[in-house]
């Protein structure tokens, strides 16, 4: 049998992106194995299942490699049986649920930056860093603020929404990863207790890979 008959997944268990791709596989009952990316501070792509980026997660596979979470993800979908009722970014086709998955997304990417420039020893202290802070304070507070008229939106008969996954994954690392106290965003808070309670997320718990 070829390896890649089993996907292989690239990334790292301490990383919300990887998450992402984790728990669709749990969900979807897809069987893959994990490769960890062990340096995040390399510039080879070859480290990062030849992804020119220089980002997790990677999904290899017999027909090829996906970069990306929402790229990740959908093959994963594609490859389970039965297909869960997944909400998609697409889906999304009002202000109110488009701008959260948007704020979402970019309040993870900002987190990933803050967490990268610390690691490289930059520090906080540059313009650059305090205005991706307060930008990052801003899209928490507008994702407290609109996260019940949010989910309460979205279609009842779905089975999962990457919105759901993605938003669990920011606010949990955000303590994890010690970037930003989480404990004033009762709604946020309520809603990722909540969403604990799946199996896939108590499958795929937040990690430093050893």
């Amino acid at each position: 049998m070829s390896t890649l008959d089993k996907p292989v997944l690239i990334g790292r268990s301490s990383s919300h992106f990887t998450r992402i791709a984790r728990l669709f596989a749990a969900e979807l009952g897809v069987d893959h194995s994990f490769q960890v990316v062990r340096d995040l501070l390399s510039t080879a792509p070859a480290d990062y299942g030849g992804n020119p980026a220089l980002r997790i997660p990677v999904l290899k596979t017999s027909q090829g490699v996906w970069f990306g979470a929402l790229n990740v993800s959908r093959e994963l979908w594609r490859r389970s049986n039965p297909r869960l009722r997944v909400v998609w970014p697409e889906d999304l086709d009002v202000p109110l649920l488009a701008n959260m998955q948007e704020l979402t997304l970019q309040a993870m990417a900002t987190e990933v930056t803050l967490v990268m420039e610390k690691m490289a020893g930059a520090g906080e202290g540059t313009t650059h860093a305090r205005k991706l802070r307060e930008s990052l304070l801003n899209m928490m507070a507008w994702l407290e603020e609109n996260a019940s008229a949010a989910l309460a939106a979205l279609p009842p008969e779905r089975d999962l929404s990457y919105l759901e996954v993605t938003l669990f994954c920011l606010v949990t690392h955000l303590e994890f990863r010690d970037v930003l106290p989480t404990a004033s965003y009762e709604t946020l808070n309520r809603f990722c207790q909540q969403f604990a309670q799946r199996p896939s997320a108590s499958a795929t718990p937040f990690r430093f890979d050893v």
